[in-house]
């Protein structure tokens, strides 16, 4: 059973919660990680006054994803950082170009579950693993989040992502900060969680 994490990632944050995505996704037994990232729409010119071009080629080792691989998936996990509440550009010219997929029906029934981040506490994530469940109801896809039997919901004792929704990192405002324990237990959570479903839905 093959679990597509698919995400695109400026500064590095998602990239990072993907592989903690992968890495629980590899904890049940039969099932396979298959990290891939979205194409880039950004010229270097643009990455490198951003400060990003680095970062971007230190993930070049990542290969870029097709739509047909979200159908050659048994589940996919999409990442995807928060642009003013929503899914970055990237990865909605990624989903606008699924038009064949939806029109043959090839994501229906497949598990597609959702993880983000963003710059401040309440920039936006919830609203933007809520509106990216939209695209994946279009296609059919059963939704999976992140259930309170994952503890790290309930800790208040620091600044952290992750919701019923999905797991998510707060990158801070100037971006400095990396995921912590809790965001990164959630994404192993999540990503374990689910292969599982998956698993139980194909066997």
């Amino acid at each position: 059973m093959n679990v597509l994490i698919v995400y695109y990632s400026l500064y590095g944050h998602i990239h990072s919660m993907a592989q903690a995505m992968a890495e629980g996704v590899g904890e049940v037994e039969g099932a396979t990680p298959i990290l891939k990232r979205v194409p880039e729409t950004l010229s270097d010119d643009i990455l490198t006054k951003m400060g990003a071009l680095d970062i971007q080629k230190g993930m070049s080792s990542i290969e870029v994803a097709t739509p047909q691989d979200l159908a050659a998936a048994d589940a996919v996990i999409f990442g995807t950082p928060t642009r003013f509440g929503n899914m970055c550009g990237q990865m909605r010219q990624f989903l606008d170009a699924t038009g064949q997929l939806w029109d043959t029906g090839a994501l229906v029934g497949k598990v597609g579950s959702v993880f983000t981040s963003s710059n401040t506490q309440h920039g936006g994530q919830e609203s933007t693993i809520l509106s990216f469940h939209i695209s994946l109801l279009h296609h059919g896809m059963v939704i999976v989040g992140l259930p309170y039997a994952y503890e790290g919901l309930m800790n208040t004792s620091e600044v952290c992502g992750c919701s019923p929704y999905g797991a998510s990192t707060v990158a801070g405002a100037d971006g400095a900060k990396t995921p912590n324990d809790t965001e990164l237990r959630g994404a192993r959570f999540q990503g374990r969680h689910v292969a599982t479903i998956a698993s139980k839905l194909i066997g």
